[in-house]
């Protein structure tokens, strides 16, 4: 492993988060509030960082796998390192700990946040703390590959180890073309949303940075009630378009647009999507109507709001969902972890990998009729490797563990068990909102300051899909 070289490409990470920095600085500049020095001062130190490799640290043509692991790793923990400084700089409530856990929440669209007041925030700030979730919504290591001369072997290690396996899989392009096509599809969707929350009545600040939370499936607000703010059954609708969009495949989004619109609806893992969405929202709502709310329309404007925010991993809230009854909470926690399609920015197990367990499931049981059948799995007519479906079965039952030890440590730290497990299940599906203490409308604030790096830490893995984290930090010992 060259330590040159991976040095060399994270400093180009860093020099793309600096021009973001350095933007927020300028809104700050503008609006005069007082964000500006520690945007300011974090936007230098940064650059002056990342620069300092670039300049003087040559480049090279090839790199090995586990040198593309470590440049993407380290990218992550060092962006959500710098994306702490503002905050910390800013002071209370940030200190080390909560400065962290809100740096590592929205580069990895968690949306998770320990703030009680988010609009005393100045709109500097709350400008970062948005563009964190654009940034690492399409993926850190994906935006700089697009603006930096890389060559093609370079870019596709880098790009494995980012982006999902199975999104890899899907794919049917060259690597500048992949890159292209996701850099087209996410900021489209970011203008377009923009555009329309703004004709729905948004100023243009909320309606930015709510577009980056949206597309980014992460769910950070510069409002303290989140989405409930606006009371706009207009808005709410534009955001639940624009959430299911952000849960498909890029690709396929983008096939449709280019050549034919039916391409979307042909993907079974797309209709299973959809169906499943409609399904939820449909069973919550009839929950919810009569208890909750006495209107229908009013039970179905909530229930389908909340599904699709949980069930793409945005996390947006317009209803206190910890006061609902169990068995809506029930559906929620399942799309919390199921949440959408891989190739997009929802985080989760991923539907695809879901639709692979049902499927072999179902050959086992051919198995066992037929003992020398071969049964192929297969998805949209293409037949799934078997390492690919191995691979997939091993990452849901490593992501269930996951789940269960975080909530294990969480319980022992006197967190109570309703906050513990749906609080791990957030983190780990990078959906933001649990319920009972961390619920839509409350904040992981009370978390002991041991328990938010727990979760900051299964963010993480979460994000970079388990086996990539811990492959770093087990490499020598895999060896």
């Amino acid at each position: 492993m060259r330590p040159q070289l991976i040095i060399r490409n994270i400093g180009f990470v860093l020099l793309f988060n600096a021009v973001f920095l350095f933007f927020s600085a300028a809104v700050s500049a503008v609006n005069g509030d007082s964000a500006l020095v520690p945007l300011l001062y974090s936007a230098v130190v940064t650059a002056l960082i990342g620069a300092f490799p670039v300049v003087f640290v040559p480049s090279v043509e090839n790199i090995h796998n586990d040198e593309g692991l470590a440049i993407v790793v380290g990218g992550w923990l060092l962006s959500s390192l710098i994306g702490a400084l503002p905050y910390i700089m800013w002071g209370d409530p940030f200190t080390l700990t909560n400065a962290w856990f809100e740096s590592v929440s929205g580069f990895t669209t968690t949306g998770s946040s320990i703030l009680t007041d988010i609009e005393a925030l100045p709109l500097g700030l709350l400008l970062w703390r948005s563009t964190t979730h654009w940034i690492g919504g399409i993926g850190i290591i994906v935006f700089m590959l697009a603006v930096t001369p890389t060559s093609g072997q370079v870019a596709m290690i880098l790009y494995k180890n980012e982006i999902s396996s199975l999104a890899v899989e899907n794919f049917r392009y060259r690597t500048r073309k992949i890159f292209q096509i996701l850099l087209i599809v996410y900021v489209g969707l970011t203008a377009l949303e923009t555009i329309c929350l703004i004709f729905a009545g948004m100023g243009v600040f909320d309606a930015i940075t709510h577009a980056f939370a949206t597309i980014a499936t992460g769910g950070f607000s510069p409002r303290n009630s989140s989405i409930a703010y606006f009371n706009s059954p207009l808005i709410e609708g534009i955001i639940i378009v624009f959430m299911i969009l952000s849960g498909i495949h890029f690709a396929l989004i983008f096939l449709g647009i280019t050549e034919n619109i039916k391409k979307i609806w042909k993907s079974v893992i797309v209709r299973y999507y959809l169906a499943a969405l409609a399904i939820g929202s449909i069973l919550v709502s009839i929950n919810i109507w009569g208890g909750m709310y006495e209107n229908f329309r009013e039970a179905l404007r909530y229930g389908v709001f909340q599904v699709v925010s949980l069930g793409t991993s945005t996390g947006f809230a317009t209803a206190d969902t910890s006061i609902w009854p169990g068995f809506s909470k029930l559906i929620l926690i399942f799309f919390s972890l199921q949440c959408a399609c891989a190739g997009s920015t929802s985080g989760g197990i991923k539907i695809d990998r879901v639709l692979v367990l049902w499927k072999r499931i179902i050959s086992h049981f051919s198995k066992l009729k037929h003992p020398k059948a071969v049964v192929a799995i297969k998805l949209d007519r293409t037949v799934i490797d078997a390492s690919v479906v191995e691979a997939g079965l091993l990452y849901i039952v490593i992501y269930l563990c996951v789940v269960f030890i975080s909530s294990l440590i969480l319980a022992f730290m006197g967190v109570d068990i309703m906050s513990a497990f749906s609080g791990s299940v957030a983190a780990m599906g990078n959906v933001g909102p649990g319920f009972g203490a961390v619920g839509s409308f409350s904040n992981f604030g009370m978390l002991p300051a041991t328990g938010k790096w727990v979760l900051s830490i299964v963010m993480l893995l979460g994000r970079l899909e388990i086996f990539g984290l811990l492959l770093f930090l087990f490499n020598r010992l895999i060896r």
